[in-house]
């Protein structure tokens, strides 16, 4: 399923003069059967909170690395239906293409929103890399197999790299830009940041504050 649905995924793309933007993280531990999605939409160019949605529930699928879609998204999806605002684009922490069949979760949730998607990961699942350059701003490709699934991308000087790549609607430089544009003092973008946050409970869905 997971190779059959990777070949429908839009390669191309860039996000011009975005309104509203989502990040999308889900707290779930690896041998928990209860999770909690969270979806943060923020305000650009403010960077704003203009809405939290969480979803909480249980987890029907088994944590089996390279499955994890399957486990997560029901969640992420309950979320998303709960949201007043349209976000365009979407963030989300976890893998777009740097997978092994091409289909890591911000993929997989592209092609059901049919939206542009950007996968921003904190770990490598796939490929190799050149070293990266310690200073923010600093990138590489990440190949597998002889493909270009993605890059390595110091969002903070000094600190570790995230990994980037395609979900859905945009191409891999404009994901890199964007994850850049929206990382300020902290490694993770803030709309998975916030979306980190929201899942474990301490960003209420209530909050409209500025971040």
């Amino acid at each position: 399923m997971q190779r059959e649905f990777s070949i429908k995924i839009i390669r191309e793309g860039t996000i011009e003069r975005p309104r509203f933007i989502a990040g999308v993280d889900v707290a779930a531990g690896r041998f928990l059967r209860e999770g909690c999605a969270a979806v943060v939409v923020l305000s650009y160019p403010e960077i704003d909170i203009v809405e939290v949605s969480t979803s909480t529930g249980r987890l029907t699928v088994p944590y089996i690395p390279g499955l994890l879609s399957f486990r997560e998204i029901p969640l992420i999806m309950q979320a998303i239906g709960k949201l007043a605002t349209k976000p365009d684009p979407f963030l989300v922490d976890g893998q777009g293409i740097a997978h092994p069949r091409r289909l890591g979760i911000a993929s997989h949730l592209g092609l059901l929103l049919d939206k542009p998607i950007i996968g921003c990961a904190k770990s490598k699942m796939v490929g190799q890399h050149e070293p990266v350059g310690t200073e923010r701003g600093k990138r590489v490709l990440l190949t597998d197999k002889g493909e270009i699934v993605g890059s390595v991308v110091r969002t903070k000087t000094g600190v570790k790299p995230l990994y980037v790549s395609i979900g859905n609607y945009v191409n891999l430089d404009s994901s890199v830009d964007w994850v850049l544009k929206l990382s300020g003092r902290y490694r993770l973008p803030e709309p998975t940041r916030l979306a980190h946050l929201a899942a474990g409970g301490i960003l209420s869905p209530s909050c409209k504050a500025s971040a």
